[in-house]
């Protein structure tokens, strides 16, 4: 059996119990909580963003004190040790791979087979009198509550979506409000989104200015004048699909994500394109190839926020991304006609 590491720097100490000594954490998150959560945002060490599996030790907790369970990402790791305040309780941390609650019961991997390993694992049964788990809402695509319970004898309850909520969950007697049960993500939460969305496009923008420069050189007489709207358009792009999306999302028209990022860059670039005298072939051209590109964009966000199913990231996906290709294959088609034809 492997036990939490004592060396990760929000270990305060440790407890001894059936199954070894158990880590001992505090509620209070530390400036270098926050400063790693801000590295994270934006894409430094995401992807190992993550604290060991196993079970933790929140204040002092007894047999009697709750069960918390949660991924091993450090976002989702802090927001429950946060959320508990200073109340004590055990926390069960799941092997998600670095990936957060909702994310991860999409993936299977915050899982009804893993809730039962670590269970096991941890010898919760040795540890409290009681025989039950708290699972965030977030989480129950992936588990299969009856399995939990007929596996290891522990019942599955459903937590509130907040983790903010625990307190007044624990006052209730383990009851959410329908307030707590309700997904808002309201402005604040979209533009935690943004800054890894947009990194992850900025690191790779090299590669389409790299090809417009190429493109442009062959271009007849105004060169500059070419390559300076495309590098602007690019841009526009950049912002409507990463940013202005998730900042207008209620507001733009239409479900899906890629149409949503289709009109933002529309309007963006669109607008840009005007600045510009340009042959009515490559507005043409322009008007297929930016909002399309600011339509994929928009669409990277229909897997991480709660507003689609995981059968609908798949419908989505499955539609948008071939009217994207065609639309952009024809906006090269257009662009090669005028640079040769």
């Amino acid at each position: 059996m492997s036990l939490p590491s004592l060396e990760q720097p929000f270990v305060t100490g440790s407890m001894d119990s059936a199954a070894g000594k158990i880590p001992r954490i505090p509620s209070k998150l530390l400036l270098r909580d926050y400063w790693g959560t801000f590295k994270a945002r934006w894409g430094v060490g995401r992807m190992n963003y993550c604290v060991d599996p196993g079970l933790y030790a929140l204040g002092r907790p007894t047999k009697d004190s709750p069960v918390f369970v949660t991924a091993n990402y450090k976002m989702s790791f802090d927001s429950v040790r946060a959320g508990l305040m200073d109340l004590s309780a055990w926390i069960l941390v799941l092997d998600t791979k670095g990936i957060n609650v909702w994310c991860a019961a999409g993936k299977r991997t915050f899982s009804t087979e893993e809730i039962i390993h670590r269970i096991r694992s941890a010898r919760l049964q040795d540890l409290v009198s009681h025989r039950t788990v708290i699972v965030p809402q977030l989480g129950a695509p992936g588990v299969a509550a009856h399995d939990v319970r007929k596996e290891t004898g522990f019942r599955v309850i459903y937590g509130p979506v907040l983790a903010a909520n625990i307190p007044a969950f624990l006052t209730d007697g383990f009851k959410c409000s329908p307030e707590m049960r309700r997904v808002a993500f309201p402005l604040k939460d979209r533009m935690a989104l943004i800054p890894i969305e947009l990194v992850g496009t900025l690191r790779y923008l090299w590669i389409p200015l790299l090809l417009f420069l190429l493109l442009d050189l062959f271009s007849p007489g105004f060169f500059r004048n070419l390559f300076l709207k495309d590098v602007l358009l690019t841009m526009g792009a950049v912002i409507a699909g990463t940013v202005l999306t998730q900042v207008f999302l209620p507001w733009l028209p239409g479900r899906a994500f890629a149409l949503k990022g289709w009109v933002a860059g529309l309007i963006v670039t669109g607008g840009l394109g005007l600045c510009f005298s340009l042959p009515v072939v490559l507005q043409i051209s322009d008007l297929l190839l930016f909002p399309a590109a600011a339509a994929y964009m928009g669409l990277n966000f229909t897997g991480a926020t709660p507003f689609t199913s995981l059968s609908g990231v798949v419908k989505e996906m499955s539609t948008a991304i071939p009217v994207i290709l065609l639309s952009l294959l024809a906006a090269v088609v257009l662009r090669i006609i005028f640079l040769f034809g």
